[in-house]
């Protein structure tokens, strides 16, 4: 699909209703995890907001910052879960209990170690794949099916940690890449809220 295309997707606006979405991206929450690989969820909230308007996350519940704003016709909460990464569910589960929201309208991003950095790949549901921020969602919601978008973010050398892997930055090299995919993921929010995940899926899954 050419750029001409997702610009429409990014601009068009549903009709038919409204509903409620959340879209969490993971991280953990202190500076000195800023721009690491664990904190690619956090990017792409950072770069979805500033598409935006450029609000912030003025309101904290449920051991998350978030906050709520519309996207086109539909009403939306942005969450970062404060939790730190392995505990992510403990935020966003009840934040989705308590505004009503089913899980297949949990819309998550996160970092995916097994994709080259830059790479994202969307999907409607699935497995944790090793990712404990996954599995704690997974845990709390009780139930695989919810939507996820994952930002490749390259795997570990060979005696490599993979804590220190994941916690750790980006080599200069792949830096722009990400910027890139940070953009997309965001737009690809976007287009899953206004003209869903089938749609997102064609637009921006992109291996590298």
């Amino acid at each position: 699909m050419g750029e001409k295309e997702k610009g429409k997707c990014f601009r068009k606006i549903k009709k038919e209703g409204r509903k409620m979405w959340l879209i969490a991206g993971l991280g953990n929450p202190e500076k000195k995890y800023n721009g690491t690989r664990h904190n690619a969820g956090f990017a792409v909230i950072d770069a979805l907001l500033e598409m935006l308007g450029g609000k912030g996350l003025e309101s904290t519940k449920f051991h998350g910052a978030f906050t709520k704003l519309r996207i086109g016709t539909e009403e939306v909460v942005i969450l970062k879960p404060l939790t730190y990464m392995n505990l992510s569910g403990d935020s966003i589960a009840p934040m989705a209990n308590f505004y009503k929201i089913p899980a297949e309208q949990v819309l998550v991003v996160s970092d995916e170690i097994s994709l080259s950095p830059g790479s994202i790949r969307i999907r409607k549901k699935g497995s944790a794949g090793g990712h404990n921020g996954l599995k704690s969602i997974i845990a709390r919601l009780g139930t695989e099916d919810f939507p996820r978008i994952r930002l490749g973010v390259g795997e570990k050398r060979e005696r490599e940690d993979l804590a220190a892997h994941v916690l750790g930055h980006f080599e200069k090299e792949d830096e722009k890449r990400m910027e890139e995919a940070y953009t997309d993921a965001a737009k690809a929010c976007i287009c899953t809220v206004t003209e869903g995940i089938e749609k997102a899926m064609n637009l921006y899954n992109k291996k590298i």
